[in-house]
Formats: C-alpha cells, structure tokens, sequence
C-alpha cells in the first residue's frame, strides 16, 4: 500500500492467486523492485527481489507475533524496510501483529486445501469477468475479509458508503465504493466451507426478492447480499455451471433493477 500507486477501489493492495499459493505481485522500491509469495505446496513465504537477492521463512504454527517479527527483519536485511499500521482489518476484537501470542496454529493441509479451491474459483471467476465489456476489477483476494472477489462497475457515482468495517475507516470504503457496482466472490467465513456471494451497492429496490437461478442461493438479510454455500457447489453434479448461474443472475438482478446500460456494457 505504501510503496506503490493508490489505483481505484484499492487495487494496488490485494495479493493474487498464483500457480503455488499466493503473491504479491510486483512492488516497486526505488531502483529494484520485489514480490512476497506464499508457496502453498512447499508452505514457505519467500521475499524475492529484482536484484537477485530474497529471503525465504518457513510457514508453520507459531505465533503471529513471531511470524510478524522474523518477516520484518528479513524485510529489514534486504533494505526493504516498511512501516506499516499493525492492527489487522475486517476483523471483530483483532490483535495488533507485534503483540499476538493468542494465535498460532498453521494447518499445512487446510491452507493448501484453500489454495487449490481457489485456483478453481479463479477459473471460474475469470470466465465470468471476460463476459463484460465494462469496467470491471481483477479477480483479487483482499486480505483483510480474505476474500477472493471481482466487481463489475455500472459507470456512475455512487452515494458515500456508510462504512461499518472493524478498524477500517471511512474513507476506506468511501474509495472502494466510489461507484455503483454488482460485485460477487468467495469469503471463507463465517463457518463451515465458506460462501460463495453477490450483492450491489448501491442496493436496488427488489434486489432482496429477485429470483436467483441457483439451487441454494438465497438472500442474507444480516450480511445484505445473496449467498450460496461452497458445500452446494462442491457436491453438485454440475458444480462450474451452478456457480456460473449464481454469479450471472445474480448480477442480471442487480443491473436490470438498477437499469444498467446493459447492452453497452456486456458481450
């Protein structure tokens, strides 16, 4: 966030699912440039830089403090340092890194289990981004929720979001919901396998009772979006068409009650 160019709607900050895990992509600093990926298979987090030099620390359980202090002063050896904000986002009662002995498990097989599951839905939510010709966002995972997400954007301002968010200000969400969009994803909380979700912001009158093409879709009053189990996809006979029905009619909803211009806007 601190070392490369505020893009619209936070775009510079999300990591990436790559073909081992997780990255960064490139971040510049002065002359060199440098990647932080999270290899899933081997389960290391390496530090590479573009003047050939990186740093690489093991991903196992131990506290998040530690983890936190061992990956700075790597960042520190390679003239890399960075000063950021400790305290986590998105998150109800965080901890700030520097001083979290609570937390510690890392469970080798459940990460790479999350990983190749999102290497599945990329698939899948790159299908559905190539079908609109608009202004629609990368297919990104945000760190903070750890959702993996893509948002299609109507083209009009929207009304100042409310914003809500543990220990993300205002104008966080003022900036990530600067215009109107239909914006859907995967968020592995809040329990079992994680959902799948859709919803619009602004929200459109009716959004709530459209009728959603997809057996276990259903509209969450509490979270004020459509979601669909990961449990409903994954034991479905046809799990890539189900999703790709959830995530289409979804959208369909939101951009016919909000009158989109769809015809400009998709292919």
């Amino acid at each position: 966030m601190v070392s490369t160019p505020l893009l619209n709607h936070w775009w510079n900050v999300p990591l990436y699912v790559s073909a081992r895990g997780l990255t960064t992509s490139l971040i510049p600093r002065g002359e060199r440039a440098f990647q932080i990926d999270f290899d899933l298979i081997e389960h290391r987090l390496h530090i590479i830089v573009s003047d050939g030099t990186a740093a690489s620390m093991m991903l196992e359980s131990r506290t998040v403090a530690d983890f936190y202090q061992e990956l700075m002063a790597h960042l520190d050896d390679l003239a890399l340092s960075t000063s950021i904000w400790t305290m986590p986002v998105e998150i109800p009662d965080a901890i700030p890194f520097d001083v979290d002995t609570q937390h510690s498990t890392y469970d080798a097989g459940q990460a790479h289990r999350f990983w190749l599951a999102l290497v599945q839905m990329d698939r899948l939510f790159e299908v559905f981004r190539s079908r609109y010709l608009g202004k629609v966002s990368p297919v990104h995972l945000f760190w903070g929720g750890l959702d993996l997400a893509v948002t299609r954007f109507s083209g009009r301002p929207a009304p100042p979001h409310p914003g809500g968010a543990p220990n993300c200000g205002p104008q966080v969400m003022h900036e990530a919901y600067s215009h109107e969009v239909s914006s859907a994803g995967y968020w592995p909380g809040p329990d079992g396998e994680g959902i799948f979700y859709s919803y619009a912001y602004p929200i459109p009158d009716g959004f709530a009772h459209a009728d959603i093409a997809a057996d276990g879709a259903r509209y969450d009053e509490a979270l004020g979006e459509f979601t669909l189990p990961y449990e409903a996809v994954r034991t479905a006979e046809h799990p890539d068409e189900l999703l790709l029905s959830f995530l289409q009619s979804t959208y369909e909803a939101a951009a016919e009650l909000a009158g989109w211009d769809r015809q400009a806007l998709e292919r």
